[in-house]
């Protein structure tokens, strides 16, 4: 940087230098058309020193404003072209799945339909086992009524041979017979050794 400076004090000095001669040659030339003309140096001189200083200060300055936004515009493009890859990974995955969508559809319902008909068979076979239990038991609660009232015929039919038993032997046993049979056992006692 101390070059630079050097070579712009250097062109300073020049032209303030040039400036000075083209004034004193005016100054001795005199009139009009010497004032003109170092007026026109002047604004050329002023011109030069303008644009060096601008030269000089945007020299300085813009070249580190412009790294530092070409450096954002390429670290922008960078993760732009990461997010774009990002997005087409993502687009290639949904549109895999999409056109698997229909495949995994059909395969489920290919799955539920095998589950339903295997759950109407487990209700099925759940059922019949049920009315079989059913049956069995009430055929076993229909034994069970049939012997009760089998043993309760039994003992109506019983009673009745008792009953019919009884009227006869009332209605054939009279006094008479009563002392038949009465003496009969006595006799047979008798005839018996003790």
């Amino acid at each position: 940087m101390t070059r630079n400076r050097r070579i712009l004090f250097a062109a300073g000095v020049l032209v303030v230098s040039l400036f000075a001669a083209v004034s004193l040659r005016a100054a001795e030339e005199g009139g009009n058309a010497a004032t003109e003309r170092a007026t026109e140096v002047f604004k050329w001189i002023n011109f030069a020193i303008v644009a060096a200083l601008i030269v000089w200060v945007f020299g300085k300055k813009l070249p580190s404003v412009f790294r530092q936004r070409a450096e954002a515009v390429s670290s922008a493009i960078t993760s732009a072209t990461s997010a774009k890859s990002a997005a087409d990974a993502q687009l290639r995955d949904a549109e895999t799945r999409l056109a698997n969508l229909q495949k995994e559809v059909a395969e489920l319902r290919a799955l539920a339909e095998k589950e339903a008909a295997a759950e109407v068979e487990r209700l099925r076979a759940a059922t019949l086992s049920d009315a079989q239990k059913i049956a069995a038991a009430a055929k076993a609660e229909i034994e069970a009524a049939e012997r009760a009232a089998r043993l309760e015929l039994k003992a109506l039919a019983a009673n009745l041979a008792v009953d019919g038993a009884e009227s006869l032997l009332t209605k054939q046993l009279t006094p008479k017979a009563q002392e038949s049979l009465i003496s009969n056992f006595v006799k047979s006692l008798e005839g018996r050794p003790n």
